[in-house]
C-alpha cells in the first residue's frame, strides 16, 4: 500500500526521498540519483492513462485520484509517493483515503524559511510568496508528465495531513530536525515503516552509515539557507500572525 511523503514545496521533501531511496532501493546504501525514481510524484498523468482518463479535462482526473491509487494498492509491497497536495476530502474530490493510504510521513519546515527558497523558485518577490503561503487558492505548477496540484495555503496544508494521526498512520519530520540531526530522524522514519509494515526492525548499520554519507541535500543557493530574521520584517510578521497557533505547536514560536 502507499505510504505518502508528504509536504508544502520547499520543506525537505527530496532529502527524505533520496534518503529513503538509497537505503531501501539499493543494496549498498550508496546514493544514486537513479535511484529516487523508485519514489515518484503524485498526481502524475501516466497513471491517469492507465484508466482511460483524458488527462486534458482535469475534473475527471481529479474524480480519478482514488481510483488510481487502488490500481496502485493491488501490488503486494509498500509503495512510496511524493505529493505536496492538500489533504482534500470533500463531496466533489477526494485526494485520498485510509483505506489506500498505509501511511503519512510529512515533512514540515518553519513557513518564514520558506519564503527566499520559494520566492528564488518561482521567480517571484518575497511579498507575493508571502501572499501565496497564506492563499486558500494557491495551486502547483504543471508540467508534461504530472498535473497541477492544489496545494491551498501552508496552514491548511499543515493541518489537512493530520487527520491520519487518529489512524496512528502520521509522522511529522520537522525540516530543521532532519538538517541538524539527519542520524536520528532518519532512524524513526525508518522504525515508522517498519511499525506501518507490521515487521521487526532491524537496522543494517552499513547501509545506514552509507546512506548518510552519500545523500546529501545538493547544492544550494545561499538564499536556501536564508534565515527568516533576514526577510522583510513585515512579511515576517505578518506569517507570525496568520500561523502563530501552528508555529507554536511547532515550536518555532
Amino acid at each position: 500500500m502507499i505510504i505518502w511523503l508528504a509536504s508544502y514545496p520547499q520543506s525537505g521533501n527530496n532529502f527524505v526521498r533520496s534518503l529513503l531511496s538509497s537505503y531501501i532501493f539499493s543494496q549498498d546504501g550508496i546514493f544514486d540519483f537513479k535511484l529516487i525514481e523508485n519514489i515518484d510524484l503524485f498526481p502524475n498523468n501516466s497513471l491517469f492513462e492507465q484508466l482511460g482518463v483524458n488527462t486534458d479535462n482535469k475534473d475527471e482526473m481529479y474524480k480519478n485520484y482514488i481510483n488510481s491509487q487502488k490500481i496502485l494498492n493491488k501490488k503486494d509491497s509498500i509503495m512510496f509517493l511524493k505529493t505536496h497536495s492538500c489533504f482534500v476530502n470533500t463531496d466533489k474530490f477526494k485526494f485520498t483515503d485510509r483505506h489506500n493510504t498505509l501511511g503519512v510521513i510529512y515533512v514540515v519546515r518553519d513557513p518564514r524559511n520558506i519564503i527566499p527558497s520559494h520566492s528564488q523558485d518561482f521567480k517571484i518577490t518575497e511579498e507575493q510568496s508571502s501572499k501565496y503561503l497564506l492563499s486558500e487558492t494557491f495551486l502547483g505548477q504543471e508540467s508534461r508528465t504530472h498535473c497541477t496540484t492544489y496545494l491551498g495555503s501552508w496552514k491548511n496544508h499543515y493541518n489537512s495531513w493530520k487527520v491520519f494521526r487518529r489512524f496512528n498512520k502520521y509522522l511529522l519530520v520537522r525540516y530543521e530536525d532532519l538538517i541538524n540531526e539527519t542520524d536520528k530522524t532518519f532512524l524513526n522514519i525508518l522504525k515508522f515503516i517498519a511499525h506501518l509494515g507490521r515487521v521487526n526492525f532491524t537496522l543494517d548499520e552499513k547501509k545506514f552509515k552509507n546512506t548518510l554519507k552519500t545523500t546529501e541535500i545538493g547544492k544550494m543557493s545561499e538564499n536556501e539557507f536564508k534565515k527568516f530574521d533576514q526577510i522583510n520584517i513585515k512579511i515576517r510578521e505578518s506569517l507570525e500572525k496568520e500561523l502563530e497557533s501552528e508555529m507554536k505547536e511547532l515550536n518555532y514560536l
